[in-house]
């Protein structure tokens, strides 16, 4: 049976996550929804990474199996047709039957952006975190550099994690300031449930001066998540892209494209 990939961006903040629920107030049943109308037959999504509630795709990346013959265009417009406002397919193309969404995936790469100002804006309400103490730039990309490689990551696990090991590559995590805004990029084979949530909360606590960059050698080391920083909020957080081997031939945005060309920011400015 032919099988197809989609790349399908949403904002989170008006779903329970990805993954289907009763609820039915997930990304996952809205899509798999649209689909089963367009092809008029039901259809499964096999997801390259279950988002939580609040996080937001820009590069999500899915497959399903279907003989049903549309026009690649169809893809597109005619699920977006009947997709709610706050989702929307990207592309579609046609693969081979060895690609998977998840297990054929090389990496991903989570954006987060944080604007640190005294007050709050709501014009960024559900889509960046805010930070009002002021935040030491040098000090976090310190700390930053302390988990990039591999490591066991349980002290920035979630209780609910499911992984059947804590142990994660963490191939890059960069952190840029421009203005008020900070932006950080997490890459990685795979993360663990809350990870980069995790991860934000400790490197917000010392840009805030409340620990020393080498707080994140002493917690990776005691592997314990009780010792570390509270989980920051999703509202900052993007899924924004998944690499695959080049034999698949999908298309290749970068993260920050993917960011900046949904919220219509200029590249040239960060």
């Amino acid at each position: 049976m032919p099988r197809m990939a989609l790349g399908v961006a949403y904002d989170g903040s008006f779903w329970q996550g990805w993954q289907t629920q009763p609820s039915g107030r997930t990304v996952q049943d809205r899509v798999e929804n649209a689909l089963s109308t367009f092809l008029t037959e039901e259809v499964g999504t096999i997801c390259a990474g279950r988002t939580d509630t609040g996080v937001h795709g820009l590069g999500q990346v899915v497959h399903i199996d279907t003989a049903v013959q549309r026009r690649m265009e169809s893809w597109v417009r005619g699920l977006n047709a009947l997709l709610p406002d706050s989702i929307a397919v990207q592309w579609a193309q046609t693969v081979p039957d060895s690609f998977h969404a998840r297990f054929s995936a090389a990496s991903r790469t989570y954006l987060y952006i944080v604007r640190n100002a005294r007050v709050r804006s709501p014009m960024l309400y559900g889509r960046a975190g805010w930070v009002y103490h002021a935040l030491d730039l040098a000090r976090m990309r310190e700390a930053a550099q302390m988990l990039v490689g591999e490591h066991d990551f349980s002290c920035f696990r979630s209780s609910q994690c499911q992984a059947a090991s804590p142990v994660r590559t963490l191939q890059a995590l960069e952190i840029d300031q421009h203005s008020d805004f900070f932006l950080f990029t997490f890459k990685a084979n795979a993360f663990l449930h809350h990870m980069v949530r995790n991860l934000m909360g400790a490197l917000l606590y010392v840009g805030q001066g409340k620990n020393e960059p080498s707080w994140m050698a002493e917690l990776l080391r005691h592997r314990d998540r009780r010792l570390a920083a509270p989980t920051f909020s999703p509202d900052g957080l993007y899924l924004a892209k998944v690499d695959y081997p080049q034999e698949f031939n999908l298309p290749d945005i970068s993260a920050r494209e993917a960011l900046f060309s949904h919220l219509g920011i200029s590249l040239a400015r960060c």
